[in-house]
């Protein structure tokens, strides 16, 4: 039944005072919600920003349920030769074969320290191999000792995986005794000839040598340094001084001093753990199937 002229010219007017009742623009409510939610992307983006990414850590987790890889395999109830590995996908199954390495040291000499251990950072996988271990005192010649672990740990791994490695040098902070000084004047000349003694090495033994880097850090790189930074974000390694700390200032008005050189040399035993080669599996900023350790360039 259709509305009479009266009740229609009615309708119509109720329609048109309803519309124009209505208030232009947004609810009120939304700019709180908006600028909320503003707010958060910008506590986020901040959490991202001083925060340090561990590959290693996230690949664990995306591994949890997975089968370990490169691992010594068995075929048919027999174990392959010793040396050959199952290939190496990321940094999580290689920290479980250095894991399942360090073990085994353990167990072949209950009454000693491996003369390895391994950490993360986001730089990659850290191998750190004892320098009193490795090198006589004051010289940048391999110890038949060190030659047996890279040939039997090491180099076998670096071939089953797909990473570039650094190997670098590290010293205490001792001065260069004077009857060393004729060939290294300092810890620095030391430590990369310590370095570039392993990589030729490694060369030698059929690594390709564009996946190796030779580094040497003197005395200014030692252990400590990324565990402070973990619990101090205002740290920067690379402001780190030799003896009179930097002290800084967080946002609640407390002074942080950092640590210094000498301050992470003060022991015989923080020395010891500073004389060292350290081996890093880097992480590569683009690595997928297909694409070789030093394919750097974006897709």
């Amino acid at each position: 039944m259709g509305m009479t002229p009266g009740e229609k010219k009615a309708w119509n007017k109720g329609f048109e005072e309803g519309a124009n009742s209505v208030e232009e623009g947004l609810p009120g409510w939304f700019g709180t919600f908006a600028d909320m939610m503003t707010l958060l992307f910008a506590f986020f983006v901040l959490l991202a920003a001083i925060s340090t990414m561990d590959p290693v850590k996230l690949q664990e987790m995306a591994n949890s349920e997975g089968k370990s890889l490169g691992s010594k395999i068995k075929k048919d109830g027999a174990a392959e030769e010793e040396g050959e590995f199952e290939p190496i996908e990321n940094l999580a199954q290689m920290k479980k074969e250095m894991k399942e390495a360090i073990e085994e040291m353990k167990k072949e000499n209950p009454a000693g320290d491996p003369p390895i251990d391994i950490e993360t950072s986001a730089k990659g996988l850290i191998v750190n191999i004892k320098g009193d271990f490795a090198f006589p005192s004051g010289k940048a010649d391999m110890k038949p000792e060190l030659e047996k672990l890279l040939d039997t740990e090491i180099i076998p791994r670096i071939q089953a995986s797909p990473f570039q490695v650094e190997v670098a040098g590290h010293s205490d902070s001792d001065p260069m005794p004077k009857k060393w000084q004729k060939f290294y004047k300092s810890n620095w000349e030391l430590s990369a000839a310590r370095g570039a003694t392993v990589v030729r090495y490694m060369i030698e033994k059929s690594v390709p040598a564009p996946r190796l880097l030779a580094a040497g850090y003197g005395d200014w790189y030692p252990r400590g340094i990324d565990s402070v930074k973990k619990v101090n974000p205002m740290y920067n390694p690379l402001t780190l001084t030799w003896e009179e700390p930097v002290i800084r200032t967080d946002r609640d008005g407390n002074e942080k001093t950092m640590p210094t050189v000498l301050s992470l040399n003060a022991t015989k035993k923080q020395k010891a753990a500073n004389r060292r080669i350290q081996i890093t599996f880097i992480n590569p900023p683009h690595h997928g199937k297909g694409r070789s350790a030093t394919s750097y360039e974006d897709d």
